[in-house]
């Protein structure tokens, strides 16, 4: 406990998202999008709007959808001026065919699953891509990740904020939830869903999946 206790106090001092780690997971999918004519994105549970910024080095239009009134409120005035369009609503009334790529990075748990990947299934253009960096509810019991994730997370902190924080940086501030379903619950449901779809256990207590809709 004492080992655990002097971690969760070095990881505080020295914080940084887990999902950063799956940055480049999510760029590649939306580049490759690109490459074959998509023009539209969206960033479900949009947050601060890191991965906004990112997107819209790629895409012509990008959409951050945030449930939170006072983060969406502060991350629209952060791209005021800019073609990136912030909504501060719940993800699930899509228009029908408007999107090439929809991600969920840290935010499918926040909402009911099946449902959610329906909404995002009929929001796609044929050819365009769901990608998720998720959350599940075992990470716990996944014993060989969880001590990888566990020693290598206070170094990562330390290398990218070498210098001690007295708070979590704006992009980690966000309101969050536990997920409640284990992978292999999501994972049952995603292939339900969307046949076909890819997903793995990774590193830092997160699993990735990408789907691509029927042309």
């Amino acid at each position: 406990m004492g080992l655990l206790a002097a971690l969760d106090r070095l990881n505080a001092a020295h914080p940084w998202s887990h999902n950063d780690a799956y940055a480049g997971f999510v760029l590649r999918h939306a580049r490759a999008v690109r490459r074959h004519g998509g023009t539209t994105a969206v960033d479900v549970g949009c947050g601060a709007g890191n991965l906004l910024l990112a997107l819209s080095a790629v895409f012509p239009r990008v959409i951050g959808i945030e449930p939170d009134a006072e983060t969406a409120a502060a991350t629209a005035q952060r791209f005021e001026g800019t073609p990136v369009l912030v909504e501060q609503r719940r993800f699930g009334a899509e228009p029908h065919q408007a999107s090439d790529l929809i991600v969920f990075v840290a935010s499918l748990h926040h909402m009911p699953l099946r449902p959610a990947l329906l909404a995002a299934r009929e929001a796609l253009r044929p050819g365009g891509r769901v990608v998720i960096v998720g959350v599940a509810g075992d990470g716990a019991d996944d014993v060989l990740r969880s001590g990888i994730s566990l020693v290598l997370n206070p170094l990562i902190g330390l290398v990218r904020h070498p210098t001690r924080a007295t708070r979590p940086p704006a992009h980690m501030q966000a309101p969050t939830a536990a997920a409640d379903q284990t992978f292999a619950e999501i994972r049952r449901t995603a292939a339900e869903v969307l046949p076909g779809v890819r997903m793995r256990r990774r590193l830092f207590w997160r699993y990735t999946a990408s789907w691509t809709a029927p042309v």
